[in-house]
C-alpha cells in the first residue's frame, strides 16, 4: 500500500458500507461479455467491505477478496459470511489462484507500483481477465462544485484523485495506458457506465466522512471542514457517479 490514506477506512466501515453507492450488475456482465471463457474464479484487490465483491458473487462466481485493512475485512465477512477472504495487501498475497478474473474497485490506485503487473499476470489463468473499476462521485453542478471547494479551503483537505493521471493519444486513461504496453495483456478495452445519484445533504456529507482525504484528518478539522460544505449544499444533491471500466486479457 502506498501511504497512511490507504490504512484510514476501517474505523468507519459501517458508515463506508452503509453510504458508498453500490455497484451495478452491469460491471459483471460487461466483464462476462469481454471474458472468451466462462468465468467461474475471482480474485478481488482491496475488496472493502465487500461491494464489488458481492455483485459477483450473487451472480454465482466463487470470489476471494482480498483486503488489509482487518476493520474493512470484518464487515465484510460480516455480510458475506460464504466468500473466502485474504487478510493482505496485493504486495503480501499467499500463492493463489489462478483466477478467471482479477478485479479492483477503485483500490488499484492503492498498491505498491513495483511489481504490481508481474503480481497481477501472475495470478491470472492464461486468458484470464483483470478488469478495473471505478469513480468518484462528485456534485453534478459546477458552480455549485466550486463553492464546496471554496468553503473548505481553510483547511488541509488532500482532495485530488488519489491514482495517478494519465491520459494516452488514443484516450485511454489509467491503469489502461500501462496495460497496453505491457506484452503480457492484451485487447485492452475501456468503457463508461454513466451514473447519476441523488443524496440528502446529510448523506452526503456522511459519504466525504467516509473519504480517505477527510478520514486522516484531525476529528476537529474534519469536523470542521465537513460542516462547511454543508454550509452551501441544496438539501438534495445531485451527484455525477460515473464508473470507469478497464479490462485486459493475459496473453
Amino acid at each position: 500500500m502506498t501511504n497512511g490514506r490507504a490504512r484510514s477506512f476501517g474505523a468507519a466501515a459501517a458508515m463506508y458500507q452503509r453510504y458508498r453507492p453500490e455497484y451495478p450488475d452491469r460491471i459483471v456482465e460487461i466483464v462476462r461479455e469481454y471474458a472468451e471463457t466462462p468465468v467461474r474464479t475471482a480474485l478481488e484487490l482491496g475488496a472493502g467491505t465487500g461491494k464489488a465483491t458481492s455483485v459477483f458473487a450473487r451472480e454465482g462466481i466463487s470470489v476471494t477478496a482480498s483486503e488489509p485493512d482487518q476493520g474493512m475485512l470484518d464487515e465484510l465477512s460480516r455480510r458475506l459470511p460464504d466468500v473466502a477472504t485474504v487478510h493482505a495487501p496485493l504486495e503480501e498475497l499467499p500463492p493463489l489462484g489462478p483466477f478467471d478474473v482479477v478485479f479492483a474497485a477503485a483500490a488499484l490506485h492503492w498498491t505498491e507500483p513495483t511489481g504490481r503487473w508481474d503480481r497481477i499476470a501472475g495470478l491470472l489463468s492464461p486468458g484470464g481477465v483483470f478488469a478495473n473499476f471505478g469513480g468518484a462521485p462528485h456534485v453534478a453542478d459546477a458552480a455549485l462544485d466550486e463553492a464546496v471547494a471554496a468553503n473548505q479551503r481553510h483547511w488541509p483537505v488532500d482532495d485530488a484523485p488519489a491514482g495517478p493521471v494519465e491520459l494516452s493519444d488514443d484516450g485511454l486513461h489509467w491503469p489502461a495506458t500501462q496495460l497496453v504496453a505491457d506484452a503480457r495483456f492484451a485487447d485492452v478495452r475501456e468503457t463508461v457506465i454513466e451514473r447519476r445519484l441523488q443524496l440528502t445533504r446529510a448523506e452526503w456529507i456522511v459519504y466525504l466522512s467516509t473519504v480517505s482525504a477527510y478520514l486522516v484528518l484531525s476529528e476537529e478539522d474534519r469536523a470542521a471542514a465537513l460542516a462547511a460544505i454543508a454550509d452551501v449544499l441544496p438539501d438534495v444533491v445531485e451527484l455525477r457517479a460515473d464508473l470507469t471500466v478497464q479490462l485486459a486479457r493475459r496473453v
